[in-house]
């Protein structure tokens, strides 16, 4: 039986991905990174599973070899901060920091990447076993979006490209073509509070904005569908409900949805309108 290899963040991504190895025949070796990955993840039926520290790469290494892996997926959040401040390096990631010359996600994947495809292990692309979840072009729920909310997604699809081609963040919020929050290192659910917050602060009539936002969630320009693939859950309606946000709009074939059919129950359960192109 083939092996490969799991790099676990949180979230629920991870657990889909060994469910569908499994169903696929694989057997999957688990690295769970210590900071990050939820701990049911050692009942999920894997071959074994492995708590390393998010910067022990060369122990992650040493284990993929061991264990006979020359194929594996990253799944699941790191959060930024995270990866940036809260780690300790071993010698292998320190040279991979230090050879950066933009300290961004992508950066700093794309370089372990190319370290573990120089030690023989091949990094697919995170959404690889998962295809049926990826977004679909259209209208994904009862209600399409209203005038004034494609007016904020061609707004807010403007802005996006604009941030995600410094790796900034992949979503932003929008009231009446305004944009009320960007994403950077905090995700898109704090994000999208932080915007709620906002519009919560403007008080009274004086306001001239609508309270309605819309969130706009893309794919960086040339996304790398190995790792830092956007991706959306039952949680992110919840928090948009929270916020005020009546629409949402993303990239068709690169957003993942993490809870298949739930997010649109839950959405027009909300009157939540989701579109993806």
């Amino acid at each position: 039986m083939q092996r490969i290899g799991l790099i676990a963040g949180n979230g629920k991504f991870p657990f889909l991905v060994l469910d569908a190895a499994r169903a696929s025949g694989y057997e999957v070796v688990v690295i769970a990174i210590q900071e990050e990955a939820f701990p049911e993840i050692e009942s999920r039926g894997a071959a074994s599973v492995h708590w390393l520290s998010l910067g022990e790469l060369s122990k992650l290494i040493e284990t993929f070899q061991r264990e006979g892996v020359k194929r594996a997926v990253m799944a699941g959040q790191v959060k930024h901060k995270q990866i940036f401040s809260a780690i300790r390096p071993d010698w292998r990631l320190a040279k991979v920091l230090l050879s950066l010359t933009t300290r961004n996600t992508d950066s700093l994947l794309g370089a372990v990447a190319k370290v573990l495809a120089e030690e023989g292990i091949t990094l697919e692309n995170s959404t690889w076993l998962l295809e049926p979840l990826l977004a679909k072009s259209g209208v994904l729920t009862r209600r399409a979006a209203s005038e004034q909310e494609r007016k904020n997604i061609d707004y807010g699809r403007t802005v996006a490209r604009h941030m995600a081609q410094h790796d900034i963040g992949q979503t932003v919020v929008i009231a009446e073509a305004a944009c009320v929050a960007v994403e950077a290192m905090e995700g898109t659910d704090a994000t999208i509070e932080r915007a709620g917050q906002i519009m919560r602060s403007l008080r009274g009539d004086a306001s001239t904005l609508s309270r309605e936002l819309t969130v706009v969630k893309i794919a960086k320009p040339n996304q790398d569908m190995r790792f830092d693939v956007p991706v959306i859950g039952v949680k992110t309606i919840d928090v948009m409900q929270a916020a005020g946000a009546t629409c949402l709009a993303l990239d068709a074939g690169k957003c993942l949805l993490l809870d298949g059919v739930k997010i649109l129950d839950a959405a027009n359960a909300a009157g939540i309108a989701i579109m993806a192109d």
